[in-house]
């Protein structure tokens, strides 16, 4: 896991998400949006923090009108396709990319709207993570994870910080999934053969897995000649 910078807010996020998604909670508490019809919902909530998560319209993943394209699709382009957790290459058709929502909607609705708490996942990781309290990826620093290369296996690293063990450890338990093992191998594997065997280079996993990358630098696993 290696450290994801925020990207950019894009233009169109604040009409198209952020502000409706206001107006569908406003509506879920049964009162009405100003300047704006819509039926009212059949079943409305006293609180917030009573509105089910299920309720909340998926507008992260709704396609604009203007171009097609939703905030997923935006991540996708912003982060490169890759995992924030996995530091790994999500493929569109095949790797089921999603919006993790670091505070969960269980915990926060007007999160939910919020392009700050939004982390592009792949699924899997997405999943299993629910409501653990993991390492944000636009938080963590160099050192607090490792790869075994024997096995292929994310550990924490010695000294992390002991008031982040909690954290790590919670979050290794999303990196190790059965299916991430095996991605990981697959890289590594095709790393060893090289471009002239069928191979990867080290330009293409700096670029589809740049942990993995860093940590064959790190501990001095490189092939001869790469730097």
């Amino acid at each position: 896991m290696i450290r994801v910078a925020l990207a950019p807010e894009p233009p169109s996020f604040e009409e198209h998400v952020r502000q409706r998604g206001q107006e569908a909670i406003t509506r879920l508490l049964g009162k009405p949006v100003k300047g704006k019809g819509g039926r009212k919902p059949s079943t409305t909530y006293a609180r917030e923090e009573d509105i089910p998560p299920t309720k909340l319209p998926l507008l992260w993943i709704e396609p604009r009108k203007t171009d097609g394209k939703s905030a997923l699709d935006d991540m996708m382009a912003l982060y490169g396709q890759r995992c924030a957790y996995l530091a790994m290459y999500i493929e569109r058709a095949t790797g089921s990319p999603t919006v993790d929502h670091f505070v969960a909607k269980s915990k926060n609705r007007k999160l939910a709207y919020e392009w700050s708490n939004y982390r592009l996942s792949a699924a899997c990781v997405n999943t299993a993570k629910g409501v653990l309290d993991v390492v944000d990826p636009f938080e963590v620093q160099d050192g607090w994870f490792e790869l075994d290369f024997a096995t292929l296996d994310v550990q924490r690293r010695h000294g992390a910080p002991n008031a982040q063990h909690p954290k790590i450890d919670a979050t290794l338990s999303l990196l190790n999934l059965r299916d991430c093992r095996k991605q990981r191998e697959e890289y590594v594997t095709s790393y060893h053969l090289g471009p002239g065997e069928g191979g990867i280079d080290l330009v293409y996993l700096e670029h589809r897995a740049p942990f993995i990358a860093s940590e064959l630098r790190r501990q001095g696993l490189l092939l001869h000649g790469d730097t």
